[in-house]
């Protein structure tokens, strides 16, 4: 459990008491969104991505279908996780959307860590991938290069998104920031699967040049921050509703990015980096200078994205997906490496008084093969 919080907020979001005496995470809540996640959100990912398996085992050229296959099969949870965002809209329509543009995300990830068929095709144009999927419906383009097939696969996705978002109608109101975030997500993947010798100071460069609206985090927070698509799909939820004010889209964007995003994607690269380390990934967690850096740099991400989440309307869905990032991956096998696990205890400790409870259903869905 959490210890006492100083801030109001963060201590009334996640089990704490207000001056009515109630918490908006009380444990009904908590189980009622539980089970919008178990038995809702999770089967229309299930779905989706199965629509997704079955185009792409059709795919013509091997080394793609091959790492297509491989991003659903090994990133499923990435949709599942996600997909929750879509209780904030109340619809798991939005779900159709989700699943499409965290498939291009994890797709084009796998193109550029794991083949080398891809001669020819800069990441950066590959990307534009991401870009497409958020702009206008009906924009798609040569996203490979001359001679590669996917057979449709990647232009499906994108199509997809675009008419997803189509149908949201405050999405205009939302499109200004979605390209911006999909573009600071494309320039991170340009430059951090660059040679090994080049891509620390690329990055650290790229930090400083276009970090001023986030000051004072690290360059490889802000790098990890980029990394997410969860700001992205809080965005789509809040084009579900009419009448969108700046207010409110401002609100959105403050909360998730840096502090969500960044809390999300250091979590990932926290119980990747031994596996990261046999590949000759990079690795953003083992940037922090020292041991106690690193400590301090998760916590601080960890209490900064709860708060903010705990800050926004409609807080119960964004408190209870925040929550469960750190069930999400603690739950992982790979948390259990001897190096983490104590690290992996604390920061599950520190993710509020359901942690242990979302830490428990992860591992049984986990057992089940259901995540």
């Amino acid at each position: 459990m959490l210890e006492p919080a100083s801030d109001p907020a963060l201590n009334l979001a996640y089990g704490g008491t207000g001056p009515t005496g109630t918490s908006p995470v009380g444990p009904v809540v908590f189980t009622l969104m539980a089970a919008e996640a178990l038995f809702g959100v999770l089967p229309r990912v299930g779905r989706e991505l199965d629509k997704w398996r079955r185009r792409a085992v059709a795919i013509p050229d091997p080394a793609l279908r091959r790492q297509a296959l491989a991003s659903i099969a090994t990133k499923a949870f990435h949709c599942q996780g996600g997909g929750v965002l879509a209780l904030a809209a109340g619809t798991l329509d939005l779900i159709e959307p989700i699943v499409a543009y965290q498939t291009i995300s994890d797709y084009l990830d796998n193109l550029c860590d794991r083949t080398g068929s891809l001669a020819g095709a800069s990441f950066r144009t590959l990307h534009l991938a991401m870009l497409d999927a958020v702009g206008p419906a009906g924009r798609v383009r040569d996203y490979y290069g001359t001679g590669v097939d996917d057979g449709g696969y990647l232009t499906g996705l994108v199509r997809t998104c675009q008419t997803g978002l189509a149908r949201l109608p405050g999405i205009e109101r939302v499109r200004p920031e979605l390209r911006r975030f999909a573009g600071l997500y494309s320039d991170l993947q340009v430059y951090k699967h660059l040679r090994p010798s080049v891509r620390a100071g690329l990055l650290s460069a790229w930090h400083s040049r276009v970090s001023g609206d986030w000051p004072g985090i690290a360059w490889w927070e802000f790098a990890a921050a980029c990394g997410s698509t969860l700001a992205s799909f809080a965005l789509f939820a809040l084009a579900a509703r009419p009448g969108l004010t700046t207010e409110e889209v401002d609100a959105v964007k403050d909360a998730y990015f840096p502090w969500v995003c960044g809390w999300h994607i250091l979590l990932d690269y926290l119980i990747d980096e031994a596996e990261d380390e046999q590949h000759g990934d990079f690795n953003f967690v083992t940037r922090y200078p020292s041991p106690a850096a690193r400590r301090e740099g998760l916590a601080h991400f960890q209490h900064k994205a709860m708060v903010a989440a705990a800050s926004l309307p409609g807080r119960p869905v964004h408190a209870f997906a925040v929550a469960g990032l750190a069930a999400l991956y603690l739950s992982d096998k790979k948390a259990l490496h001897p190096r983490l696990r104590e690290e992996a205890r604390s920061l599950l400790r520190r993710s509020g008084p359901y942690s242990k409870s979302l830490f428990l259903c992860c591992r049984l869905l986990r057992a089940a093969g259901l995540l």
